[in-house]
């Protein structure tokens, strides 16, 4: 199925270029959605679709919500990301509703986004892909034993500047009172809609690591995974792939964490690592951090720190934290 798609020209630039130039309307920028059923028609059209475009090889769709009807995606050979994708055949795709039904189209393809289904043609093969919903295999992780409770939505104890949000969800803007060496941490968040924003404005907050390491927190769903959108390491390391999923939907982080060594002389010896799930897929294994990228609390690297989660100005939430310290 692959000779069936173009590969995207520059990875992504020709998409991101296209989110830039697209103005916002103004004021609508910075409104931003936790509850679906607050949500615009659009909402509910974009996502992710999925199905065989040909006996022995599947396509998958990304389709993304820009407001007032238009929406931007990407088609994935041989399926989404994360699971049967081949990789490196993507095709850019632009769209409207029209009379109801969202009309697609891209370098020799046409499709109709109605009812969950897309119905497309793409260099004369017909195929149709049904809307899925993906969750994170670790979505709900219990803590293991030994492991501590960071925020379980009955309390903020655990936070400095913790606030209860939506009753039992933990805002942003907030770092744990307790400092931390090596451990295993997982986390749950959720990226607020904001179809009229745009790059570094939509749903944005960041997973600090011993208070100085930021890795992103972004709806940067249907992207080409830059250093600067979700599960990058931010301004040096993408992510291996885009494992960001659409905005209200909930998402996990899973964390394996080093910090840097160092000699009796104050050298260091070793940077400081971290293994990164986003959504249950590894998008940096056994990383070595370089330096730390700033925003964050502490610029010591030889001392122990806090989880920091990023206030960037977007309603981002989070729930079922719990660290295991090794």
């Amino acid at each position: 199925m692959t000779r069936l798609l173009v590969p995207l020209c520059l990875g992504m630039v020709c998409l991101s270029s296209a989110w830039a130039q697209e103005k916002s309307p103004a004021n609508e920028s910075q409104q931003a959605v936790v509850d679906a059923t607050q949500a615009d028609a659009d909402f509910a059209l974009q996502g992710e679709y999925l199905g065989p475009a040909t006996a022995s090889s599947n396509q998958g769709l990304q389709l993304v919500a820009l407001g007032e009807g238009k929406f931007q995606g990407i088609l994935y050979g041989k399926g989404l990301p994360g699971e049967t994708w081949d990789g490196k055949t993507r095709l850019a795709i632009t769209g409207e509703t029209i009379g109801g039904k969202v009309q697609l189209s891209g370098t020799n393809f046409r499709g109709t986004v109605d009812g969950g289904e897309l119905k497309a043609d793409l260099d004369g093969v017909v195929f149709t892909l049904k809307k899925i919903n993906r969750q994170s295999p670790t979505l709900g992780a219990k803590p293991p034993l030994g492991a501590l409770i960071l925020f379980d939505g009955t309390h903020v104890d655990a936070w400095d500047n913790g606030k209860l949000v939506e009753g039992n969800l933990l805002g942003v803007g907030t770092r744990t009172k307790q400092k931390f060496k090596d451990y295993t941490l997982h986390l749950e968040f959720r990226t607020p809609y904001m179809p009229h924003a745009r790059s570094q404005g939509r749903g944005n907050s960041g997973l600090y690591l011993n208070d100085q390491y930021e890795f992103q927190i972004l709806d940067s769903f249907g992207l080409s995974g830059e250093n600067n959108e979700c599960g990058g390491y931010y301004s040096f390391a993408k992510p291996k792939l885009n494992m960001c999923l659409p905005p209200l939907t909930w998402q996990t982080y899973d964390v394996d964490f080093t910090m840097a060594k160092y000699d009796a002389n104050k050298t260091k010896i070793k940077p400081a690592t971290a293994t990164i799930r986003l959504n249950g897929v590894i998008v940096h294994d056994k990383y070595e951090i370089p330096k730390f990228n700033g925003g964050g609390g502490q610029a010591d690297e030889s001392l122990p720190g806090s989880i920091y989660l990023q206030d960037h100005g977007n309603p981002v939430h989070f729930r079922n934290i719990w660290i295991l310290e090794r």
